[in-house]
């Protein structure tokens, strides 16, 4: 009988022993727990409550800060429960007082005239050099628009920049002189008579007389092409109408047995073409066959840029 006494006392003292150094952790909810820290990982920790009493096992979150920081006291426990210790906040560094700092303003150049300033700075020298070169290229459009010289209308661009070619832009377009009229040796003549009356001798009736170059087909007689007949801008309009009245026998595919030794001669600013046939003809431009390199080519020939239209026979 005394031995289950002290027995059973030296249980209790065993408990009390322990009771007595277990800690107490506060909780997050106001509550606590008191106990021995016997199982822990990421997801919390359970604590020994007595000799045969555990608790369940307790988030890192639910724990207070105070309880966090009593557990990493344990070096096993420390990694687990440091991510969820707040940092103390930091002493803000107390302001200096702000300090005004005298600023430093750019000097503004001076003052000056927008001519000198164009020519003292590289930017401006080659602005003006554009505008002089597109002021020459103005007045060599100009002068073939016109039909004025490229001699003059570039020269005064050279000499009178701007001025100059706004100048020969407001002058009208010099008319067109009218076409030479080659009378021929042979004349056909009309009749015209009157039913019932007698008709002189003399005056048989009304005769008109052919004298234009150009025949019924718009292209020149054969007789009429030994000797080069020359169209130069300023005495004839060069247009669609221009070219089809006078050259319409270049526009067939083949041409007929009359214009085959005829040679269509145009010439340009830019080149002298010998056209072979004229394929496609609009209003401001005309599409002209030639042979360049032993090969047909097909061109595009401004109205614009024609300077002289040359036809003759390949034997002149």
């Amino acid at each position: 009988m005394r031995r289950i006494v002290w027995t059973l006392f030296g249980l209790w003292l065993c408990s009390v022993f322990i009771a007595a150094g277990a800690d107490t952790f506060q909780l997050t909810d106001g509550n606590s727990v008191t106990g021995d820290a016997i199982s822990y990982n990421d997801n919390g920790i359970v604590f020994r409550l007595d000799v045969d009493k555990y608790s369940e096992r307790i988030p890192w979150t639910k724990l207070s800060q105070d309880a966090l920081k009593q557990l990493s006291a344990n070096p096993k426990i420390k990694l687990l429960a440091e991510p969820f210790i707040e940092a103390p906040p930091t002493e803000r560094a107390k302001k200096s007082a702000a300090t005004v700092h005298e600023v430093n303003h750019i000097e503004l150049p001076p003052r000056e005239s927008l001519v000198h300033a164009l020519f003292s700075s590289s930017v401006g020298l080659i602005a003006l050099m554009l505008i002089y070169a597109g002021n020459i290229f103005a007045a060599y459009e100009i002068a073939i628009c016109r039909s004025r010289p490229l001699a003059l209308v570039m020269g005064s661009a050279v000499v009178v920049p701007i001025v100059g070619p706004i100048i020969f832009l407001a002058m009208p377009v010099p008319a067109a002189a009218p076409e030479p009229v080659a009378q021929h040796a042979a004349t056909a003549s009309q009749t015209f008579a009157v039913p019932g009356a007698a008709q002189p001798a003399a005056a048989a009736g009304i005769h008109i007389v052919e004298a234009s170059w150009q025949g019924k087909s718009g292209a020149a007689p054969a007789a009429d092409t030994n000797q080069p007949q020359v169209f130069q801008r300023g005495q004839f309009t060069f247009n669609r109408r221009f070219f089809e009245t006078k050259f319409s026998g270049f526009f067939a595919m083949v041409r007929r047995e009359a214009d085959r030794n005829l040679v269509l001669t145009v010439k340009t600013g830019r080149a002298n073409m010998v056209v072979e046939r004229i394929t496609r003809i609009a209003t401001n431009e005309m599409h002209v066959e030639t042979i360049q390199g032993g090969a047909k080519h097909e061109v595009m020939v401004p109205f614009a840029e024609v300077v002289e239209v040359q036809l003759k026979s390949k034997g002149a």
